[in-house]
């Protein structure tokens, strides 16, 4: 573990519409205090992108309360992360401004910089769902689809940040390709931004469709099933190749969708899931809700 020279850090968790920030106790995980402010991404003061002001500002409101100054910073935010954590190197379409921001040399301290799904996982594994696990994967499920995996007690980033792009490996090799060429993607499958498509424009939503499933509807019954085929299948697939002890879902889809989508999932896995010996891999809701960000940019300091 690297010495801090405060018990205390800072964990900010940068995301498309809030910033969410939290003061963290780093020898126990314990989050201190925490709030939320607008991203307004698009937004730009003298050329300097209005979200990296705020977080200017919500440092200096949480270094008051502290009564202390200087605390180090661990920021998570959408792309690939450079190696050395100074930045976000690639972030294209929105976070207008992100790409390249030298986060030490603008906040003037020590900052650790790291994709958000990668950190949603390091703080799962310190004090939420994964706490004590050394092999685990996370899948996110919301407008897309992402991932993250921790392996032999460490994260995997990979040669430049794009390890655990989980939701972009292929479920149907038939398919068309998504947007980072591969077909049939599992973020095609359960993703929301797909919903209307595989719903066949009778659900808005995935929580629309959760709702039809929960009233009994055949057809939402059937839409449903298929998404939850092709997690299991991929989910089968990824214990083969990480042999994890626990599978945690999170993203709003998972947490919204909690038994519906647990139960299914498990029933599937009795298929497809190799069980040497009989051994069934765990699976869990993440825990840590808006905060997981946050907690796993801090963890990233230690």
């Amino acid at each position: 573990m690297t010495h801090l020279s405060s018990n205390l850090a800072i964990g900010i968790d940068l995301g498309g519409t809030n910033i969410k920030a939290a003061l963290i106790d780093c020898g126990s995980g314990q989050l201190i205090t925490s709030l939320s402010r607008p991203t307004l991404d698009g937004e730009f003061e003298d050329k300097v992108p209005r979200f990296a002001l705020t977080i200017r500002d919500i440092i200096e409101e949480f270094e008051s309360r502290a009564g202390q100054s200087n605390l180090p910073v661990g920021l998570s935010a959408p792309g690939l992360a450079n190696p050395a954590g100074h930045c976000i190197d690639w972030m294209p379409g929105r976070m207008h401004g992100l790409e390249k921001l030298d986060w030490p040399a603008f906040l003037q301290r020590r900052v650790n910089v790291l994709n958000d799904a990668h950190a949603a996982l390091l703080g799962e594994v310190w004090t939420g769902a994964a706490k004590g696990c050394q092999d685990v994967f996370m899948i996110t499920l919301g407008t897309g689809v992402g991932g993250a995996v921790f392996s032999d007690g460490r994260l995997l980033k990979g040669a430049i940040g794009r390890a655990g792009h989980l939701g972009h490996i292929a479920t149907d090799v038939n398919a068309p390709v998504d947007l980072y060429g591969n077909p049939g993607s599992l973020e095609a499958a359960i993703g929301n931004n797909t919903i209307q498509a595989r719903g066949e424009g009778r659900y808005a939503t995935t929580h629309a469709l959760l709702d039809a499933v929960s009233a009994g509807n055949a057809h939402a019954e059937k839409v449903w099933g298929e998404s939850v085929r092709c997690l299991a299948a991929a989910i089968g697939s990824l214990i083969n190749v990480l042999d994890p002890q626990l599978v945690i879902l999170g993203g709003g889809i998972a947490t919204g969708a909690g038994d519906r989508l647990l139960n299914p999932l498990a029933t599937y896995l009795d298929i497809y899931e190799w069980r040497p010996g009989g051994h069934r891999v765990r699976l869990a809701l993440a825990s840590l809700g808006d905060e997981a960000g946050a907690v796993g940019a801090v963890r990233s300091l230690l």
